[in-house]
């Protein structure tokens, strides 16, 4: 571990400060839905195609649990551990360097693809509205990486207001949406896939039992980034209240609209012509007045969560290379205190994949990395309340590890799930998380910072337990 002179250090970190208190538990909150709110707007209905409205209900509802579970474990790691590096460092401190490497590029693999799959979920709602004449979704993509790029480099409160009103804008187009779908909602619609012969097949899941299974990745797509909001520590006000509090909050408005998509979106199309479906609120509405409306305000959903997403994995690769496990250029904040290659950097990465325009396929590699940093974070609130049981604790998890145990089996179900879904691209999520990990092992390890503030968390850790 590289441990350079006083001075250095000192140069070494003021080149890569945050803005401190620039977010309350409010603007946190809202983060935390930003994060998320895209998957109320597309990508949940392609699991209708795998379970059917009963599978995707049913898995809905075990991944709803498993994610207030984990959020409930992550307020208290976050109220202990404040820091840029979210779940990195909390799995830094219970697991080794090993383990915290594993879970940050867990979590990278989930930020750098998951707007790639929105960016494509963007294009379809541009093209369904014919703006600008776009038949071609890759101006969409490059456009929407270079403004929302070009906010955050201005800023952190800046980018966060800018998110909040979006996610706003967002919030009142699901209202909308509602008003809308409420008169043209028949419960038969619900169970309109043709029974197959599956194993336990019914008109309420007409692909077996295996399709609650298939569409696990589809409904983790309803709370996929909640888990972010900690990586917002280091520019919260007090980060030790509100960061819980905000995190929270948010999963439970989150409980709330994806419920109210699900039911309302399939009861008034169809689960069959939904599940395949680009844009599948607008489809919803079919030719009403507030179709068009809803496809709009679609839009804004959209960005909210691409926008917020980006925020997240600029963090993520930020503290990951303070601490030298990615190189230590990434790091590097400009005036406004914006970590500027690490927002640009995974932005390329993310644009190369979009590309692809298999916003499904790269949905479930998004969910690969959740779903295993979820398993790695939760191991680590159960290491550190078994071994650091006095450890300082603003919040503490209701039902302490029996809460995050839970959610623990579900998150390795769940990655289970993405390689029934589609092995291919689990494949390459998990090739991916291999050539991450070989380059900690020949490299990154020998040249970590001891003076960054995740890696002396565990240095302070360790020199209490010498003086007992």
């Amino acid at each position: 571990m590289s441990t350079p002179s006083d001075d250095a250090t000192s140069d070494y970190l003021s080149r890569r400060q945050l803005r401190t208190g620039a977010a309350g538990w409010v603007l946190l909150a809202g983060l935390g839905v930003s994060y998320v709110i895209s998957g109320d707007y597309s990508g949940w209905n392609f699991g209708l195609g795998q379970g059917g409205f009963g599978g995707l209900l049913i898995a809905g509802v075990v991944i709803a649990a498993m994610y207030l579970a984990m959020v409930l474990g992550m307020a208290e790691l976050s109220s202990a551990l404040p820091t840029a590096g979210g779940g990195y460092t909390f799995a830094r401190r219970a697991l080794g360097p090993w383990g915290g490497f594993a879970t940050g590029t867990a979590i990278l693999i989930e930020y750098a693809i998951a707007p790639a799959a929105i960016a494509t979920f963007i294009g379809a709602y541009v093209e369904s509205l014919g703006l600008f004449g776009i038949t071609d979704g890759w101006w969409v993509y490059l456009a929407a990486y270079a403004v929302f790029i070009g906010i955050h480099l201005s800023g952190a409160g800046e980018a966060l207001k800018v998110m909040f009103v979006v996610t706003g804008i967002a919030m009142v187009g699901l209202v909308v949406f509602a008003i809308g779908a409420i008169p043209r909602f028949d419960p038969a619609n619900l169970v309109d896939i043709p029974v197959t012969d599956a194993a336990g097949a019914s008109a309420f899941l007409p692909f077996g039992m295996i399709g609650i299974w298939s569409a696990v990745p589809f409904a983790i797509w309803f709370f996929l980034a909640v888990e972010g909001v900690p990586l917002a520590a280091e520019e919260a006000r007090e980060p030790e209240r509100n960061v819980p509090k905000a995190i929270v909050v948010a999963m439970l408005v989150l409980l709330v609209t994806g419920a109210g998509v699900l039911v309302l979106a399939t009861g008034a199309l169809g689960a069959q012509a939904l599940s395949g479906s680009g844009n599948p609120l607008v489809e919803a509405l079919g030719d009403a007045p507030l179709a068009i409306v809803v496809n709009y305000i679609g839009l804004a959903g959209l960005v909210a969560s691409f926008f917020s997403i980006i925020y997240a994995y600029s963090r993520q690769t930020f503290a990951l290379s303070r601490a030298g496990y990615l190189p230590r250029v990434l790091s590097v904040t400009n005036r406004r205190k914006a970590p500027t290659l690490a927002l640009i950097v995974p932005g390329v990465i993310g644009f190369g994949l979009s590309l692809t325009g298999q916003g499904d396929v790269l949905l479930n590699m998004a969910v690969f990395g959740a779903a295993l940093s979820y398993v790695l974070m939760m191991v680590s609130h159960i290491v550190l309340r078994s071994r650091e049981p006095d450890m300082p604790r603003p919040y503490r998890t209701p039902g302490g590890v029996a809460t995050t145990g839970f959610a623990l089996v579900v998150a390795v179900i769940a990655v289970i799930a993405t390689f029934l879904v589609d092995t291919v691209a689990a494949l390459c999520a998990l090739g991916a998380f291999a050539l991450f990990m070989a380059y900690f092992a020949i490299y990154s390890r020998h040249h970590l910072v001891a003076r960054a503030p995740d890696e002396e968390f565990t240095a302070l850790s360790a020199a209490e337990e010498d003086l007992r």
